[in-house]
């Protein structure tokens, strides 16, 4: 069903589709000509007038092979029986290619051509053996309006993510053929996530296209020199930025400064805090925990459960696990962590434990070292800066690392399921620490916080992110945090309010500040009349700033440093 938007020539087919709306329409107009033909045979020929519509059913029986129609006794001329022949046999072979272009591959899982799937592309993104969900990225990329081609080195995976409706093709990045499949003449730029054939890819994708921007994806932040020597536009470390984060949440929650707030101007700022274990807030309403009158900070948001309420249910209780996003001057903030954290962290902080010593790890090291804060890292994997080389699954290795006297533990280990079981354990071991997780899978995430954890990040939605922000020149404040904070522009809104808008109705999304020329205002009225030149701030979740986009088309504005 078409939207009241939607034209008929909006609508990009793909080559197979097209082939099957030819062959259709030609079929049609085939049938529609035999029925002129047979229908002036018969009068001039054979001395009977008939209908059209006759015709057309004995035209239809006979290539169908369903009979020779009721008409076969009035034939005596030679031109008639050719001409009946003639049907017989184009109607056997149309019904061959009828059986092999649309019968099989609906039913079977016949060989399949994806390059036929492919839409028209232009102004597209070439993505290459992408490693971080695919689907995530994908769906980021359609929801945000920008075409892509995927190309990976994996038939299975390509096959199955075309199945799904992706834009997927089968090839290898370091072939120049795959890339003139993925129509790269006309792309816009080329996104690499091939681990150590990243380089290759590269050079490749030079080779093609000089002009083109590439931006490279790598799980070793030491490589992004030589990514950038090599030809790449820009270098993502996604697991870099996801390693600072969860380590910035650990040692802001055992001081009373905070660090990782996010400026929304007019001296008013935002911030994510989780509800440590044994905070005074666990098991309270919202309603009742009198925030503002306490602190001068707003609650605007909670993940509770695994879900984002934007605004939260007054009457929700707090959990261990909550997450509560608030804005505030950066004094009231502080307030409000001081009175977050559990009465065991007003105490002298004794350690962080670190889990996972790769790429995450070592992003969460550099900044705890920074804070002065004392930590101990564990690894499999006997390597430099590993403390306790074992297994973090195993709780005499955590009992060794010194989880049940620390106040927070760092779990980044690449394989989810470890991660889980190491969650488990520690929140067993130690009820009051406070634990943040990495997770591989965007599914995981809520099978951490069942798990144990306070705060969780996965890494393909960071990446998603971190892409989008460098594609689209969107105003993503920031990547890597559980929910989604951008600037839009307020121009599809002019002569609304905020109220006559329905933002939050339609999406789920929330507008926390407004800025025109006179500066920012978190001061949100739902009557102010907007004149379309004002800057919005809208927070949500991933889905919901999607829907945001898609339903009132906003446009990108520049990223602000």
């Amino acid at each position: 069903m078409f939207s009241p938007r939607d034209r008929l020539s909006d609508i990009e087919l793909s080559r197979r589709d097209r082939i099957i709306v030819y062959y259709l329409t030609g079929l049609l107009a085939l049938v529609l000509v035999y029925a002129a033909v047979y229908n002036v045979v018969m009068a001039r020929l054979e001395g009977v007038d008939q209908s059209i519509f006759a015709s057309i059913e004995f035209v239809a029986q006979t290539m169908t092979t369903t009979g020779y129609g009721q008409d076969s006794g009035h034939w005596s001329h030679p031109v008639t029986y050719l001409f009946v022949i003639l049907t017989q046999v184009s109607g056997i072979g149309i019904g061959f290619f009828t059986l092999r272009l649309i019968i099989i591959p609906l039913f079977t899982d016949a060989e399949v051509n994806l390059d036929d799937r492919l839409s028209r592309k232009e102004d597209h993104v070439v993505i290459c053996e992408y490693r971080r969900d695919s689907a995530v990225l994908l769906e980021e990329l359609r929801e945000l309006g920008i075409d892509y081609v995927l190309i990976s080195s994996s038939k299975e995976d390509a096959k199955n993510l075309s199945d799904e409706g992706y834009a997927a093709i089968h090839g290898s990045p370091q072939d120049v053929s795959a890339f003139e499949r993925a129509s790269i003449g006309d792309a816009r730029a080329v996104i690499t996530d091939a681990g150590v054939a990243n380089v290759n890819t590269i050079l490749t994708v030079r080779s093609v296209r000089p002009d083109v921007e590439i931006i490279a994806l790598t799980d070793d932040s030491d490589l992004r020199d030589v990514l950038r020597s090599t030809g790449a536009d820009s270098v993502l470390s996604p697991h870099g930025v996801l390693g600072h984060r969860l380590a910035e949440k650990a040692v802001s929650s055992f001081s009373a400064e905070l660090t990782d707030t996010i400026d929304l101007g007019a001296d008013v700022e935002v911030v994510e805090i989780p509800v440590a274990h044994g905070s005074r807030l666990v098991g309270m309403r919202i309603r009742d925990s009198r925030i503002r009158e306490r602190t001068g900070a707003n609650i605007i948001g909670a993940w509770i459960d695994g879900e984002l309420q934007l605004p939260p249910d007054p009457d929700a209780v707090i959990q261990p696990n909550t997450v509560l996003l608030v804005t505030g001057g950066h004094e009231a903030l502080e307030a409000f962590s001081e009175f977050t954290r559990s009465r065991r962290s007003l105490r002298k902080h004794e350690r962080i434990v670190l889990v996972g010593h790769g790429e995450v790890g070592r992003a969460a090291r550099s900044v705890v070292e920074e804070s002065g804060i004392d930590f101990v890292t564990v690894d499999i994997e006997e390597r430099d800066g590993v403390d306790i080389v074992g297994d973090a699954g195993s709780r005499s290795v955590l009992r060794e690392a010194g989880v049940e006297r620390s106040d927070a533990i760092v779990v980044g280990l690449p394989d989810d399921s470890a991660s889980l079981l190491t969650t488990v354990l520690a929140r067993s071991m130690n009820p009051d620490a406070e634990i943040l997780v990495r997770v591989s899978d965007a599914d995981a995430t809520r099978k951490a916080l069942s798990a144990g954890a306070d705060y969780v990040l996965s890494v393909p939605r960071v990446s998603a992110r971190m892409v989008a922000r460098e594609l689209r020149g969107e105003d993503v404040i920031t990547p890597s945090t559980q929910i989604r904070i951008v600037r839009v522009s307020a121009a599809p809104f002019a002569g609304r309010t905020l109220a006559e808008s329905r933002i939050y109705e339609e999406t789920g999304c929330r507008v926390i500040a407004v800025e025109d020329d006179t500066g920012p205002s978190v001061a949100v009225d739902p009557h102010q009349r907007f004149t379309g030149d004002e800057r919005l701030t809208v927070v949500g979740s991933d889905e919901a700033i999607q829907r945001f986009r898609k339903r009132f088309d906003v446009p990108s504005l520049e990223t602000e440093s």
